[in-house]
């Protein structure tokens, strides 16, 4: 059985991907030929990723706190702790925190063959979101 003891390194989601404080973990990274990635993400409240797609989908698990999710053309959805969501292979989507505490969530995806994990597009506005 091979495990890795190594702590990931804590870094800050950037800007041009997230709006507002969110903090990134990648946790498990496996050598070739697996192309899974899995992280933690942790968002401060109203932080938000911007509207994305990943090549092969993506399982959102909720932790702690409470967050929005929401799907191109569909309505802002709420989870919570123990909340699991998938995101169809290339289906636009954001999540986030609410705007009241802090949300943390496993993200688990598949990487390209190139090893792409997203794509990025533009930033969700306070407007457009939920509160």
């Amino acid at each position: 059985m091979d495990i890795t003891r190594s702590r990931p390194e804590t870094r800050r989601g950037p800007a041009e991907n997230f709006t507002g404080l969110v903090w990134l973990d990648e946790i498990a990274a496996p050598a070739p030929p697996s192309r899974m990635r899995l992280f933690t993400v942790r968002f401060a409240p109203g932080a938000r990723t911007a509207w994305h797609t990943h090549p092969h989908g993506q399982v959102l698990h909720v932790q702690e706190g409470e967050g929005r999710v929401q799907r191109e053309g569909g309505a802002v959805e709420v989870i919570r702790a123990g909340d699991t969501v998938w995101i169809e292979p290339d289906e636009w989507h954001w999540h986030g925190a609410g705007p009241r505490t802090f949300m943390t969530h496993l993200a688990a995806v598949e990487a390209a063959a190139d090893g792409t994990t997203a794509c990025w597009g533009a930033h969700v506005d306070d407007a457009h979101r939920a509160h």
